[in-house]
């Protein structure tokens, strides 16, 4: 999964963009207490665990890194 592809299913998943420092993103939701954080690189694969990391921090089940 490409990290565009990541920003799109936690933008689905009900996640806005709340503060962004040069690459890094953090990403937030009404009902959820933490920020998920996002260390952007576009086009790059996000690496395996890092996105297994974010999808578990972020509460969203069901999709994996191809």
């Amino acid at each position: 999964m490409k990290f565009s592809e990541l920003v799109r299913v936690l933008q689905k998943n009900g996640f806005q963009l709340i503060k962004e420092k040069g690459s890094i993103r953090y990403y937030g939701k009404e009902h959820c207490d933490k920020l998920i954080r996002l260390d952007y690189h576009g086009a790059k694969e996000v690496p395996k665990g890092t996105c297994s990391a974010i999808l578990k921090a972020a509460r969203i089940k069901g999709k994996t890194n191809d």
